[in-house]
């Protein structure tokens, strides 16, 4: 998937209507049938329909949809504009991004290439459109729609999965659900109902015209964000405010509040939304090998560097900081066993790897992790370094026993000493200058 229109770069859409990406594998024509004949003509979203379809085979979906559904239904042409109260079905034989409000198509990979067009396309959709993307995985078999379902979720946007029991093929669906990336299970025929709501939810959101109102709203903003502060001991002040408040109004959309007045008065009174909300706030986005391009200049230039001149059995020691739930610092310790392949019992790596979620924490000690998670290593990594048990992949011993993983505020707690590579890939960038300072300060390596 990485080699698709890498020749046009991604551009963020000024689109401010929910555009809704459906997914569906075997069994999706019913699917389809079923949601479409219950979208309302003035909804003001946009609906973009991604099948596995043959790649010899002449769609005809576009026809066989319009017959059930009054809303125009046209199968897409490249660098399409996405319009409000409209649905888009891709043609046979191509994969589909999103950019900057179009469609953007491209040649489906060869066959000895394996081809994942829904989480391509809800990937690019996360991208460009954010909070105002939302995923949708209907029937089919496999895992194709979790990973790009994840991604969504990541930036603020909203998915859902259909109830299994009601597929054809719920291999899809399930998937998704078990990964943990699913906001809605519902049937086909309800989603379009829940997607109204949650978009007139978003329509009471914050507004500019009304200052009085505005500085409410600001205010609500504030409270919540004092309520956290109190409760977890973390100033969500200093952080991005364009990400946390689109976090906000994500879950004020989930928890059907209406607005931020009527929700910030409900998280007082409940502590497990404001468990909920923290946790969303924290943005947990990782994988393993993320940006492969930065482990290979590790294992090339930097294990080699520092491991010239050491001494003795002195243990090279990397702190991993906001590390969520592992993947990281378990991937710079495999980096570290596959660069010295046979002399790794000789050279030494202890990994520090902290994080403000112990949730994140707890997670990243087990060592285990599902298919999903997985699913963007080699089967020769998957082999090496870890024992699948029940359907699930624990880290080997001797991977997990490298890494200490504990709850710490690299922004306020003492940094560790005696320090050789820091690595801090997931937190600055969601904070504001002020806190970048403060938290490269903190990090500069300790001797």
């Amino acid at each position: 998937m990485e080699k698709v229109n890498k020749d046009k770069e991604t551009v963020r859409s000024s689109n401010l209507f929910p555009v809704v990406g459906i997914g569906a594998s075997a069994g999706g024509l019913d699917a389809f049938k079923r949601l479409l004949k219950a979208i309302p003509e003035d909804s003001g979203m946009a609906y973009i329909l991604v099948q596995h379809l043959d790649p010899a085979h002449e769609s005809v979906l576009a026809d066989l949809l319009q017959r059930v559904t009054k809303v125009p239904v046209s199968e897409i042409t490249d660098n399409m504009e996405v319009v409000a109260d409209h649905i888009y079905i891709i043609p046979s034989n191509k994969l589909l991004t999103a950019s900057d409000g179009v469609l953007r198509l491209s040649a489906r990979l060869p066959k000895n290439h394996k081809n994942m067009p829904i989480d391509l396309f809800f990937s690019s959709l996360a991208e460009v459109h954010q909070s105002h993307a939302i995923g949708v995985v209907l029937s089919g078999t496999g895992a194709d729609g979790t990973l790009g379902l994840r991604a969504i979720k990541d930036q603020g946007g909203i998915t859902f999965a259909q109830e299994p029991k009601s597929a054809a093929y719920d291999g899809m669906p399930q998937s998704a659900i078990d990964a943990g990336v699913v906001d809605f299970m519902l049937a086909p025929e309800n989603v379009p109902g829940q997607l109204q709501l949650l978009n007139d939810t978003f329509k009471n959101g914050p507004v500019i015209d009304d200052g009085h109102k505005q500085q409410t709203e600001e205010y609500d903003f504030q409270q919540i964000l004092t309520l956290l502060r109190i409760r977890k001991g973390v100033d969500f002040t200093y952080y991005k405010q364009t990400t946390i408040r689109r976090r906000i109004m994500r879950r004020i959309a989930l928890s059907m509040m209406g607005n931020i007045a009527e929700y910030f008065a409900y998280l007082t009174d409940n502590k497990d939304e404001q468990d909920i909300l923290y946790q969303d706030l924290l943005i947990p986005v990782t994988q393993f090998y993320r940006d492969p391009k930065v482990f290979d200049a590790i294992c090339e230039t930097v294990f080699p560097s520092l491991l010239k001149d050491r001494q003795g059995n002195e243990p090279i020691r990397v702190w991993i900081a906001g590390c969520s739930t592992g993947e990281e610092a378990y991937s710079m310790v495999m980096c570290f066993h596959e660069c010295l392949k046979n002399k790794a019992s000789i050279a030494k790596i202890q990994v520090f790897a902290t994080d403000i979620s112990s949730v994140a924490i707890s997670k990243a000690r087990s060592g285990i992790y599902k298919k999903s998670e997985v699913a963007g290593l080699s089967a020769a990594r998957l082999q090496e370094f870890f024992t699948k048990t029940d359907g699930k992949y624990l880290l080997n011993k001797s991977i997990r026993d490298t890494c200490v993983f504990a709850d710490h505020n690299f922004l306020s707690d003492p940094p560790f000493a005696k320090i050789d590579i820091v690595s801090c890939r997931n937190a600055l960038i969601y904070v504001e200058p002020i806190l970048q300072k403060k938290g490269v300060s903190n990090l500069s390596l300790r001797t």
